[in-house]
């Protein structure tokens, strides 16, 4: 074994957390503000990389930061590790509404691919890397880009989603047809395509865009059933737009506009 042995235990129903159990000496890695809580005796130390590439020297931590920041990740991530004596607990929390999932890799032949926002922690020893879409396809036309990131190792990662997960096992030659956002996690064994919908009627007017992700196993897929960019435009859609409220706009390019209107 090359990863952590880690337990854990899930709590919540649609805003999740996972509390990590760890042994003395044993680590755990997770994104930038996922803590939630830990115990007394847990050390945190911020990485250069995704920390699986400790004999690799500069070179390898480089790699994998570049990794990590093509997927849009920070450069560092953030181990927690059992200084103390007995059993210590860490808890991570789901950045937005949703389901936390956990995958064993050494169950799927070492690899998980999945969203490139989903990771959300995992044993120390668990690669973080890119996933680049074989078809041209896929890489100009994929709703969530053509970069995805890949988990790979023989221990416990956590992934996040939005609203209700299903996980489906697709048989040989089978095909699922889901939006391109609704994609949270595939084994390496899926053959994944992006395919244009057919008829300009529904492309224009179905409110499911152009494009549409084209599974096909044999192997297991992951499907969430509200995307993070759904509910986003969503909220933002519904947001009061308060004239001169420079609070509104700020943070975004509509801030410019506030600007020269108060000139």
């Amino acid at each position: 074994m090359n990863n952590h042995e880690i337990d854990f235990k899930l709590y919540g129903d649609d805003m999740q957390f996972v509390e990590v159990e760890l042994d003395p000496q044993e680590t755990v890695i997770a994104e930038a503000g996922a803590l939630m809580m830990m115990e007394d005796g847990i050390s945190m130390e911020t990485v250069f990389g995704d920390a699986s590439n400790n004999g690799g020297g500069f070179m390898g931590k480089l790699m994998g930061a570049g990794k990590r920041l093509i997927t849009g990740e920070s450069l560092f991530i953030t181990t927690f590790t059992n200084e103390g004596i007995g059993k210590k607990h860490v808890s991570f929390a789901s950045p937005y509404p949703g389901k936390i999932i956990p995958l064993d890799l050494s169950q799927y032949n070492g690899k998980i691919i999945c969203q490139k926002d989903a990771f959300l922690a995992a044993a120390k020893g668990v690669e973080i890397g890119v996933e680049f879409q074989r078809k041209l396809g896929t890489g100009f036309f994929g709703g969530e880009g053509f970069i995805m990131q890949k988990l790979e190792g023989d221990g416990m990662a956590f992934v996040h989603a939005g609203g209700t997960i299903i996980q489906k096992k697709l048989q040989v030659g089978e095909t699922l047809r889901v939006d391109t956002g609704c994609l949270v996690a595939m084994t390496a064994d899926v053959d994944y395509n992006i395919e244009m919908v057919k008829g300009v009627k529904t492309a224009l007017f179905g409110g499911e865009g152009l494009f549409f992700a084209t599974l096909r196993g044999p192997g297991t897929v992951w499907i969430q059933s509200l995307p993070f960019s759904r509910l986003a435009s969503r909220v933002f859609a519904a947001a009061p737009q308060v004239p001169g409220n420079k609070s509104v706009d700020e943070g975004g390019i509509g801030g410019i506009f506030n600007i020269f209107s108060d000139k």
